[in-house]
């Protein structure tokens, strides 16, 4: 055996030691295998991440999405302009439960597939590996939403961080091909106590300024370029929703007539007048009707 023999082997072995000790390279999705994805974490010893297909969609379209017109537009523009390859914000949508947040975002990946856009789904566990996933999408010519729903943290949780990071305090630029959107039912993410308001101060002309606390709790969700806020529905717009599920479910006008009675006890039993509450109700009536 050679001396060039014996020091391939020696550079094999070391080798070998060194990818045991080493992170895993990111394994590259089938892009064509969908329109989104989730991105998952494998259960070995490494947590290794990877973007999932998503296999079932909902088929929601925009015309699907009643009493909340001013949003949808804001919505639908600024993810136009993104698709467009013009500039575009990352989005915040907050408020009242059940009113369509997430429906819109789904509506809109729908909408403009077929130009290009994307969704990649991240839990708010997963926020910690923002940058990996941007790095894996970075070069890809779609355009790509990663969608963080239903989003809230406590006090020093981690992924806080790493979101107002990817958002915009990062030394790197924000890819051109990437926005976030999210949706929380809290307008800062944070809780909010009566305790943060002993940090607010008066300069000399009176006016009021926040202390530390509450600055904090605002950078985050300030990093948001577009904030839409979502508000409880009256009660005509409950009972129009509701009408529009069941004309979809295939039940005539005389039907949908004669469910609103019903429909409203569904409501108040529930405690909400929501979207959710309406489409929960025409599933449950509309499979009633067809024994």
């Amino acid at each position: 055996m050679t001396q060039l023999d014996q020091f391939l082997i020696r550079a094999e072995a070391l080798l070998a030691r060194l990818e045991s000790i080493l992170p895993p390279a990111v394994a590259t999705p089938d892009w064509n295998a969908g329109i989104a994805f989730r991105w998952r974490k494998s259960s070995g010893k490494d947590g290794r991440g990877y973007l999932q297909p998503v296999a079932h969609l909902s088929p929601i379209a925009l015309t699907d999405l009643h009493n909340i017109g001013p949003q949808k537009q804001q919505i639908e523009q600024n993810t136009r302009q993104f698709v467009e390859g013009v500039p575009a914000n990352n989005v915040l949508l907050t408020g009242a439960r059940g009113t369509g947040k997430s429906s819109l975002i789904k509506a809109c990946l729908n909408q403009f597939a077929d130009q290009g856009l994307r969704l990649i789904e991240v839990d708010k566990d997963d926020l910690g590996d923002l940058a990996d996933i941007v790095d894996l999408v970075s070069g890809r010519p779609e355009r790509f939403i990663i969608f963080c729903d239903d989003l809230s943290f406590e006090e020093g949780e981690g992924g806080y961080k790493a979101l107002k990071v990817a958002l915009d305090g990062s030394i790197s630029a924000q890819s051109d091909n990437v926005l976030i959107y999210a949706t929380s039912n809290r307008r800062h993410l944070l809780p909010e106590r009566m305790s943060d308001n002993a940090g607010y101060k008066t300069d000399d002309n009176g006016d009021l300024h926040p202390g530390e606390t509450v600055e904090e709790k605002i950078s985050l969700s300030e990093r948001f370029g577009l904030w839409v806020t979502f508000y409880p529905f009256r009660q005509d717009d409950y009972l129009d929703i509701v009408a529009h599920w069941l004309k979809h479910f295939g039940c005539n006008p005389q039907q949908i007539e004669e469910a609103r009675t019903e429909a409203l006890q569904w409501a108040l039993q529930r405690g909400s007048r929501s979207g959710r509450v309406a489409w929960q109700f025409a599933k449950d009536h509309a499979g009633k009707m067809t024994k």
